[in-house]
């Protein structure tokens, strides 16, 4: 078995819908991460935009700002996925959450998750609000 063509046309179709939806959420975040990926995996790249936003988040069925509490979710629940959490962390300011609604996820997410990484989502989330000046953080 080959691996997929990803300069194919059908590739560079979800592709470009994949970046399209990756701009229109994420309000620059991810571009560093892709462009660290060039000068050793580029196909890693390709299929996150093209596969991870240009096939999943693109469905129908859930708007931006549900999908990002998913994902803050199962990162947390997931540990060991700081930086990508960051830059979800930043997705999600950008799609309209508030820092009471991610809080408040990242609490939930405890409960199934556990407290050890509860806390450390928190942690990556105060960077991101200190960095965006967001902070301290109300109740309500």
């Amino acid at each position: 078995m080959t691996a997929p063509d990803i300069n194919s046309p059908e590739e560079q179709l979800r592709y470009e819908r994949g970046l399209a939806v990756l701009n229109s959420v994420d309000g620059g975040s991810a571009a560093g991460v892709m462009d660290g990926l060039a000068d050793i995996a580029p196909a890693l790249a390709h299929h996150i935009v093209a596969f991870g936003f240009g096939d999943i988040y693109a469905r129908p069925g859930l708007d931006a700002r549900q999908r990002q509490l998913v994902t803050l979710g199962v990162l947390t629940a997931l540990g060991g996925c700081e930086p990508q959490l960051e830059v979800h962390l930043r997705t999600s300011l950008n799609v309209g959450l508030t820092p009471q609604e991610i809080v408040e996820t990242l609490i939930h997410a405890a409960g199934y998750a556990g407290f050890p990484r509860a806390l450390n989502a928190v942690a990556v989330a105060k960077k991101v609000f200190t960095e965006q000046d967001l902070l301290p953080v109300r109740e309500g």
